[in-house]
């Protein structure tokens, strides 16, 4: 079994789930996978709430989106919300479909089957994919209208919808909502009133497909053609499509095999509502006769009629307009009985003249498929990519589409071929004519491929007719198209030859005769779309045609004869007076015309002196002319204003205003897309505004003057598109001058306005023609608006537009037309994109509102003053949504609501009193105006807020008016509880009418309450506030039990989320009835929301927001708690959905006690620590358990608020981080939140970040804050803000500064362990590590945790607690130090990084703890108690690192280690050999200079104890035969301390070397008593260790241990090293100190100053990271040179010890400076450094995780009190490392060691304290770090430096007389502790 993706599967087979576990499913119900077995392939799974198993092939995977992943996820199909709806639909219906079978409703169960049958085909259409976006809209249409006709008739609720899909009441307004629902049942009388911009009309395409050709009876090449055929104007409407087979019916090119295919284009609407005909003609090519193969020779060809085939369109229009491919059809070929009859034989077969035509002997012919196509052509193409792919034939229609775009270029001439008369000529048998057509340019050339028989083929140069047998006057009626181009067109003719076809054995085609006629008369006009008879000229076959000027003279028809002069007859060509041919031309072009005028006003420059004329006569012109050459048309009118503005504007005026009123014509109407796009891309008119403008201006003036105003109010209906050219013609000459004369253009525009209002103002009553003015100037104005916007802001066009309406008469009695134009106007001003801005609405609707309150308060206009509130409600609801429109409200209310009350009362009154008498009913007065007047009531209502109330309540004068308001809206509602309204099933008005009602009553009552009870008690207003609240919870929308149990569903679930808060409120009284009724709702609450969405999500959500509102204001108690955990989880028991619901239960019941918890802290007189521990428990949950981020982020500045008021400056940065890291470097807006204004998400998150810097900075955590720094330092440099970049680079530096040059205090850390139930929640049985303030120290921080917590006792010991004590009604309190591990130990064993960083990295960023208890295992040794002494380690890892949100954290897990005796001897003296390499090595490298006493006291504790004990007594507990024999698995132990204790002697024989260099002459006593001792103690340990006794002789002497030590041996190197980290298995565990061991690698870079792992960033990581320097290979320590002191530094030492110290475990101190502190007085030093030191402070200075440890067996007391051997360094407890400052620096790896040549006393003493030359000569220059105060660095020559200046009197040529292992180790500095009491 293995789990699984989980994801929505649709059932496509039932399944009963007989077997066990089984789950029974239908088809169609969708499941939740969420295991799969594989074995019998049984999926685990879940139906909402129900769980089983069944097959997994019955389920079909869908597509969906799953929000929330984790125990409460939710699965949404991602799927078409129709498809959705109709799913859930048909699951409803199923249910109640078969009740009507069982109530015996026959009739409507089968209707309703049938319905349901059509749903599941829609469906599935749906879910096909295939439609394009028409078809979908209109499957969707259809299964809508099925969806509410089973909804009426099923009793169920109508459905809201917007564009087929269910909407959200709550996302829309009352108005549309009604709207919405009362479309379904008043149709569209109550859509938008306003009229809709015309739709471009779209075309259609018929695809025509020939499959095959089957009448294979001919056995000759045909060419087939197919056309479209009108039959009631008797003509075709398209071009041919033309297909070519040879004899055998394939292709006669092979390349178009399944490529046969044409499309019919732009056919119209109309077009397809003609009664259309696919014809199609045959045409053969061979012989003359089929059956006579005498009729001519085999080789001649000849192209004879055959057959033709027709198919009706109105017989398969409606097949293939439903259907979404090609369907199949076979047309029969009908031949011919009579040639003469060819040229009507389609309309023969169509009125099925069956005498004129053979029909064939079989049903086969001609076999193609249809599609109907819909669309534009890109869009066709782009939806039927694989028509097109194959080679489809473009066949257009005969004339232009409806639609001719600019840049549609077309010229195209369909020539006729009708008929001929011509003489027999001698001939015994009429004539078998071919007529030859050429097309010939003026220089006699013929033009190639101007000749096109049908789309399909190529384009020829000569075309044949085809040729009808033994006929003089043949018919053909055959059409051509040719495509000349333009630049030909003018000079070019047509010829036709005219042939005889002998039938003879020659088979001769014999010239007899020719024909012409020009393509273009002299006048410019192109040949009229008319019949022309053409003259026949006689030639022979020898005649040739090459001076074509011989016949062009001639007359070519009868036209052309009667204005021809005489014609010789002695020309070449004579006429054929009696032979006669006829043509017919249309033509087809944008370039071309055939009207006169129109051509005059094209080529206006030929004739100037014309123009006036011209432009007078352009209204003459048709307008199919106007429209097809519109863009040269506009060219040429503003040509002509260009060239003379004063002369010929008004004329182009004129003109202008004609064409764009001809394009208002219904007929031309789609044409102003092309006006559109002439205007955005074609226009080039820059000066032409001016004229505009003035010419404008000049017509409204003059229009209280002019009796006669027709072209004035024409110019008002132009006033969109005249203001369209004004303004583009603005921006052209704007772009090309720079925006010259723009206060010019501005005024213009303001005279304008001021004419148009000047219009308005008139008074029209008296004049008819002025009214008509009026009325269109306010049809067309509101059409401007976009226009002014492109050039004035919204502000400015609004004062526009609210001076015009200002303007308008304010009274009603101007005439009702002139009310309704007046409105009509402000409705398209309110709908329109002006009205949609808020600052425009602020300055519009004053005057908006102004005139509706007229109309309302005389009842005028009611129908379209209801549809502009719609509207505007509509608008101001969807602005609700993204800004706040209080303003808006507010002046609706104030100039509304009064009177809409009123209208509404008197619409009721008219309605009951007509409804009385039953007579004829007022229009404003049925149902329908009554239902708007109620949603915009209620729209109003809805918008209104607690402070539109208060306004409205304060505004009224008196009581007397109160009251009168009062009973107006309580009248209203109780007649909208009354009267029916809104039909029953429209269940979702009649809720959010309830809804609303409820809600005003309750903003309303206070009112109520205040004013008209006790002394003002008002009888009339209570009764009608208690009748209203009687017929409120009387209604019967409320009567849950009346419904029907789908409609009770529906109507449960509408109570959540809005009535949990209401009734949680409920809940916290307290009281335990009314407890134990209302709990057990929130069950029924989540029971239905989980029926409905798989979830309760919602009343999970609401719950716990109200939660914690509601008990921070004081509500709600522990018995609630235990009360509302024990009922809901009683109920929940028995759910299937049990699981979530206990885990919701449960996460409430932990909310509450947070909470409870919380209350009790914020009110008491608690501590801040409580308080903040509260908050920080609250926050979690809030974040990890129920994941509600406004709330956590609510309580992250609560908490940050704690801090700061606390002084934790550095919690408080890490808490405003967990905000900060929510956000991201984005220009997402965000709203106003708290004290956060609005502001966009990178500002907030930026102003975050200085703030959590500042915080950092001030807690002195600038390792935290430098990230930050870096990260805002790349956000400054990417948006190129050097300013800011500049300061956040100078807070960077400075915050470095601070860490080397400012004190900063080691906290301590103390283990906290709360027991007993008296504790709070968030502390019960918990054990926290708390992080001390400055300077607090064990014992003052357990008097602050008693003085918090009084009623606690303090436990004694560390012991874990018994069950008996976690569960006592009491507090315990269990306290004691811990010593922190640090993540970064590579940071901490670096030799150059100075002890102020290492500081830092030791307590920060820790989540490690440790503290040891020494205890004996087994009988105890009194003689060596090390024999049985223990170490019980315990490390506590915390659940977070500190420092962090909260000074103290949780543990979060105990580790608990048992060291042996012999693994704690061999770390103690690992340890101690760590801390001497390290000293010394510090004194070797200069690191450490002047003052030798550290050095002095340290040699002397270790070599003082070994002489006394020390590691002897190790000696004796593992080194005799007895502990060997009977521990043979320590032996590699037991090695390695000896190894140790051998590397220990060598290390103080070079220490001692390096004291002897260094003392000064007067301190020589001191250490040769240190030689003497050193001897001793190295001839004790002889006999244990071998290898010791063989260093040479003169050892006694400091000579002598300088040649020992000196040079190293291999061996002596080796042992050296063996312990180092890289080559010892301890050391990684035991080569620090106790407070630096780490168990887990370290996750931080070394070097860097960083926030912990869950606030690092890579790219600031690396960044921080310093430059990696290697050690050379081949490097020594440098010589050390002899340190002269100075002759007072005795005494001065002898004083120390009297006078005040520095504690040495002040973490401030470097450790120069603790060694100075440590020095005392030389007597009691020298005397007393063999004696037994002081007992060990009670309370010591400084952590360690050991206790101490006895320095003999003998001192029972040592192990509480202390040791003075060195094995009591792993025990000491808080003492400080001296390898704390760890610095080591190599040596110039070229310097080859020097011999010794000098001796101590050759050394001058000048030379103490003395900058070393070789040091500034290294090529590794030294880090000069400060250890007590800064220094200045010089770059050119580096300033002597305390830390690396090496002591005087020793050379560096020395370094190589010393051997110190090179690898550093770490000692903690316990003896000196030990040794002196500071």
């Amino acid at each position: 079994m293995w789990k699984v993706p989980l994801c929505p599967y649709n059932l496509i087979c039932n399944f009963r789930g007989s077997v066990t576990q089984g789950l029974a499913l239908e088809v169609g119900e969708t499941v939740q996978i969420l295991e799969k077995c594989e074995g019998n392939s049984y999926l685990t799974h879940s139906l909402m709430t129900y769980y089983g198993i069944f097959p997994a092939t019955y389920v079909h995977l869908k597509k969906a989106i799953v929000t929330n992943r984790g125990q409460h996820e939710t699965v949404v199909p991602l799927e078409d919300p129709i498809v959705t709806e109709v799913t859930s639909t048909l699951q409803e219906w199923a249910l109640l479909w078969k009740q009507l079978y069982v109530k015996h409703k026959v009739d409507l169960f089968y209707k309703v089957r049938h319905v349901m049958t059509e749903l599941i085909d829609l469906r599935r259409q749906l879910l096909s994919g295939h439609l394009t976006q028409d078809q979908s809209r209109d499957v969707k249409r259809h299964i809508t209208v099925r969806l509410d006709w089973g909804n009426e008739h099923l009793g169920l609720d109508l459905v809201p919808r917007k564009e087929f899909e269910m909407v959200d009441a709550d996302q829309i307004s009352v108005s549309d909502l009604y709207k919405m629902v009362s479309s379904i049942l008043y149709g569209d009388s109550l859509r938008q009133r306003h009229g809709e911009p015309c739709r471009v009309p779209v075309p259609h395409h018929l695809l025509v497909n020939l499959k095959s050709f089957t009448y294979n009876t001919i056995g000759e090449d045909t060419d087939i053609f197919f056309s479209l055929y009108d039959l009631r104007e008797g003509k075709t409407i398209s071009e041919k499509f033309m297909v070519r087979l040879n004899k055998n019916g394939g292709p006669k090119n092979p390349e178009k095999v399944d490529r046969l295919c044409a499309l019919f284009t732009d056919l119209s609407n109309k077009d397809m509502k003609r009664d259309l005909y696919i014809i199609s003609q045959v045409i053969r090519t061979g012989r003359m006769l089929l059956n006579d193969s005498k009729k001519g020779p085999p080789h001649v060809q000849y192209r004879r009629p055959y057959g033709c085939a027709v198919l009706a369109m109105s017989d398969v229009l409606q097949t293939i307009s439903e259907l979404k491919e090609e369907k199949d059809f076979v047309l029969k070929v009908y031949t011919c009985n009579n040639e003469n009859e060819w040229y009507q034989i389609h309309e023969n077969i169509i009125r099925k003249s069956s005498t004129k035509y053979t029909a064939p002997s079989t049903n086969y012919g001609l076999i193609i498929s249809l599609q109907l196509l819909r669309g534009d052509m890109e869009q066709v193409r782009r939806e039927n990519p694989l028509i097109f792919s194959r080679g489809v034939a473009i066949t257009r229609k005969l004339g232009f589409p409806d639609v001719i775009m600019p840049g549609d270029i077309r010229n195209d001439l369909y020539l006729t071929l009708e008929r001929g008369d011509f003489e027999r000529g001698g001939k015994s048998v009429q004539k078998n004519i071919e007529v030859t057509i050429y097309v010939l340019y003026a220089d006699g050339e013929i033009l190639k491929d101007c000749i096109s028989l049908g789309s399909g083929e190529p384009n020829m140069a000569e075309h044949r007719s085809f040729v009808l047998y033994h006929n003089n006057s043949p018919r053909w009626s055959e059409v051509v198209k040719l495509p000349i181009p333009i630049d030909r067109f003018r000079g070019s003719h047509l010829r036709f030859e005219f042939r005889h076809c002998s039938t003879k054995d020659k088979g001769e085609k014999k010239l007899f005769g020719f024909a012409f006629t020009p393509l273009m008369r002299e006048d410019g006009t192109t040949l009229s779309d008319d019949s022309h008879e053409l003259y026949v000229y006689k030639c022979d076959e020898n005649t040739t045609f090459s001076n074509h000027a011989l016949y062009l003279g001639l007359p070519c028809c009868k036209e052309d004869f009667n204005s021809c002069p005489s014609i010789p007859s002695s020309l070449i060509f004579q006429r054929s007076t009696k032979e006669t041919l006829w043509i017919s031309t249309q033509l087809s072009s944008t370039k071309l015309t055939q009207n006169v005028d129109l051509l005059a006003l094209l080529k206006w420059k030929a004739h100037p002196d014309r123009v006036m004329d011209i432009l007078g006569r352009l209204r003459h012109v048709s307008g199919e002319e106007i429209v097809k050459f519109l863009q040269d048309i506009l060219d040429t009118l503003f040509s002509i204003l260009d060239d003379n503005t004063d002369k010929y504007g008004p004329l182009v005026f004129q003109s202008l205003v004609f064409i764009i009123n001809l394009l208002r014509d219904s007929k031309y109407y789609h044409f102003r897309p092309v006006m559109d796009t002439y205007i955005q891309k074609h226009f080039a008119g820059a000066l032409a505004y001016k004229e505009l403008i003035r010419c404008l201006k000049w017509y409204m003036d003059r229009s209280a003057e002019v009796v006669r105003q027709d072209h004035i109010q024409e110019a008002m209906r132009a006033l969109e598109y005249l203001f369209k050219f004004i303004v583009q013609s603005r921006i052209l000459y704007s772009r090309a001058t720079c925006g010259m004369e723009e206060d010019q253009f501005r005024t213009s525009i303001q005279e304008l306005f001021q004419s148009i209002r000047f219009v308005l103002s008139l008074d029209s009553r008296n004049s008819e023609t002025l009214i008509f003015t009026q009325a269109a100037l306010l049809n067309s104005f509101p059409a401007i608006f976009d226009e002014l916007l492109q050039m004035f802001t919204v502000q400015e066009v609004a004062e526009f537009v609210r001076g015009t309406l200002g303007s308008m008469p304010s009274t009603v009695h101007i005439g009702q037309s002139m009310d309704v134009v007046k409105l009509q106007s402000i409705a398209r001003t309110v709908d329109s994109r002006l009205f949609s801005f808020p600052e425009s609405r602020r300055i519009l609707l004053p005057v908006v509102l102004h005139h509706i309150h007229l109309h309302l308060r005389q009842q005028k206009e009611l129908l379209i003053c209801s549809g502009i509130l719609s509207s505007i409600f509509s608008i101001i609801k969807s602005s609700s949504l993204e800004s706040s429109v209080q303003e808006e409200v507010e002046m609706m209310v104030e100039s509304l609501l009064d009177v809409l009350l009123q209208t509404l009362l008197s619409i009721m009154s008219k309605s009951q009193s007509q409804e009385a008498v039953r007579g004829q009913r007022c229009p404003q007065c049925t149902a329908e105006i009554t239902g708007e007047y109620v949603s915009c009531l209620l729209s109003l209502l809805r918008q209104m807020t607690d402070v539109h109330f208060q306004h409205l309540l304060e505004n009224f004068q008196s009581k007397e008016e109160l009251k009168e308001f009062l009973l107006k809206i309580l009248c209203v509602f109780r007649n909208l509880m009354k009267l029916s309204i809104f039909p029953r099933d429209w269940n979702v008005m009649r809720l959010l009418t309830s809804n609303i009602i409820v809600t005003t009553a309750q903003y309303l009552s206070p009112a109520l309450h205040k004013n008209f009870t006790d002394a003002d008690f008002d009888f009339k207003v209570w009764n009608s506030y208690f009748s209203l609240a009687v017929l409120y919870i009387n209604q019967p929308s409320l009567q849950l039990e009346t419904l029907s149990p789908a409609k009770r569903k529906k109507n449960k679930i509408h109570f959540i989320p809005g009535m949990i808060g209401p009734f949680l409120g409920v809940t916290l009284v307290p009281q335990v009835e009314v407890r134990n009724i209302m709990i057990p709702i929130f069950h029924d609450m989540m029971d239905w929301e989980q029926r409905k969405n798989g979830n309760f999500k919602q009343v999970e959500a609401e719950l716990i927001d109200k939660l914690d509102s509601l008990v921070s204001e004081g509500k709600g108690d522990e018995n609630y708690r235990e009360l509302f955990s024990l009922l809901l989880l009683e109920k929940i028991e028995q759910e299937t959905w049990r699981e979530t619901g206990i885990s919701f239960v449960t996460s409430v019941t932990r909310l509450m006690e947070r909470l409870l918890d919380y209350r009790d802290c914020m009110k008491g007189d608690e501590t801040e620590n409580k308080k903040i521990g509260c908050t920080v428990n609250l926050l979690n949950f809030y974040k990890s358990e129920i994941n509600k981020e406004e709330m956590y982020i609510r309580y992250i500045h609560k908490l940050c608020d704690m801090h700061l008021q606390a002084e934790n400056y550095t919690e408080a940065a890490f808490t405003l981080l967990l905000y900060w890291e929510l956000l991201h470097w984005e220009e997402r807006p965000l709203r106003e939140f708290l004290h956060y204004p609005a502001q966009t998400e990178w500002h907030r998150k930026e102003g975050l970040c200085r703030k959590v810097i500042h915080y950092f900075n001030k807690g002195k955590c600038w390792e935290y804050g430098i990230p930050l720094c870096r990260e805002l330092a790349f956000q400054y440099e990417s948006l190129y803000d050097y300013q800011s970049l500049s300061w956040i680079r100078k807070m960077e530096a400075a915050y470095y500064d601070n860490i080397m040059e400012q004190q900063r205090l080691e906290p301590e850390f103390f283990r906290v362990g709360f027991y007993g139930r008296k504790f709070p929640f968030f502390l019960r049985n918990k054990e926290f590590v708390c992080r001390g303030h400055d300077y607090e120290r064990l014992e003052a921080f357990q008097q602050r945790m008693l003085g918090e917590f009084p009623q606690a006792i303090a436990m004694q010991h560390p012991n874990q607690p018994d069950e008996a004590i976690l569960q006592c009604d009491a507090q315990y309190l269990q306290i004691y130090a811990v010593t922190p591990v640090p993540d970064s130990v590579s940071v901490l064993q670096m030799d150059r990084v100075p002890d102020r960083i290492k500081s830092f990295y030791r307590v920060n960023n820790v989540r490690r703890f440790r503290y040891d208890r020494p205890f004996h295992k087994g009988p105890k040794d009194r003689d060596n108690e090390f024999k049985s002494l223990w170490i019980e380690r315990t490390t506590l890892i915390l659940s977070h690192p500190l420092p962090g949100i909260s000074r103290w954290f949780e543990v979060e897990k105990r580790e608990l280690v048992e060291v042996s005796p012999l693994e704690n001897a061999i770390y103690v003296v690992e340890n101690k050999n760590q801390e001497l390499r390290t000293l010394i090595s510090q004194y070797q490298h200069k690191q450490l200079h002047g003052n030798i006493n550290l050095l002095s006291m340290t040699l002397n504790g270790v070599i003082d104890a070994a002489v006394n004990g020390g590691i002897a007594r190790y000696q004796e507990a593992f080194f005799d035969k007895e502990y060997i024999t009977s521990h043979p698995e320590d032996t590699e132990k037991i090695t390695q301390l000896k190894d140790l204790m051998q590397e220990q002697v060598h290390i103080l024989g070079v220490g001692l070397a390096v004291h002897e260099k260094l003392v000064h002459p007067e301190m020589r006593p001191l250490h040769k008593k240190l030689i003497d001792q050193f001897q001793m103690m190295r001839s004790s340990l002889c006999h244990g260790l071998p290898g010791l006794d063989k260093l040479g002789p003169g050892a006694n002497t400091a000579r002598g241990i300088l040649a020992s030590h000196s040079p190293m041996s291999p061996e002596s190197f080796k042992l050296m090293h063996r312990h180092s980290p890289s080559s010892s298995s301890l050391s990684s565990t035991h080569s620090a100190p106790s407070q630096m061991i780490n168990s887990a690698p370290s996750t931080i870079r070394v070097g860097s100053p960083s926030l912990p792992d869950k606030y690092r960033h890579n790219r600031e990581m690396l960044m921080l990271l310093p430059p990696h320097r290697e050690r050379p290979s081949s490097a020594m320590y440098p010589n050390i040179t002899e340190n002269g002191q100075p002759p007072n530094f005795q005494r001065a030492l002898f004083h120390q010890v009297i006078g005040p110290c520095k504690p040495c475990s002040d973490p401030n101190l470097s450790v120069a400076e603790k060694g100075q502190h440590l020095s005392m007085h030389f007597d009691a030093f020298h005397h007393q450094v063999s004696d037994l030191p002081p007992a060990l402070p009670a309370r010591s200075l400084r952590k360690s995780p050991l206790h101490p440890i006895p320095a003999s067996p003998t001192s029972p007391q040592s192990i509480l009190d202390g040791s003075n051997s060195t094995l009591s360094g792993s025990a000491s407890s808080g003492v400080s490392s001296l390898s704390e400052s760890n610095f080591g620096g190599p040596a110039s790896s070229s310097d080859p060691p020097a011999s010794r040549t000098d001796t101590l006393e050759s050394v001058p003493s000048s030379q103490a304290w003395t900058t070393d030359q070789e040091d500034l000569d290294s090529p590794y220059l030294p880090v000069r770090y400060s250890v007590s105060e800064p220094e200045v660095l010089d770059s050119t020559k580096p300033p002597p430096c305390r830390s690396h200046s090496a002591p005087g009197g020793v050379t560096p040529a020395q370094a190589g007389d010393l051997a110190l292992p090179p690898e550093p180790f770490f000692w903690s500095n316990n003896l000196l502790n030990t040794r002196l009491r500071l």
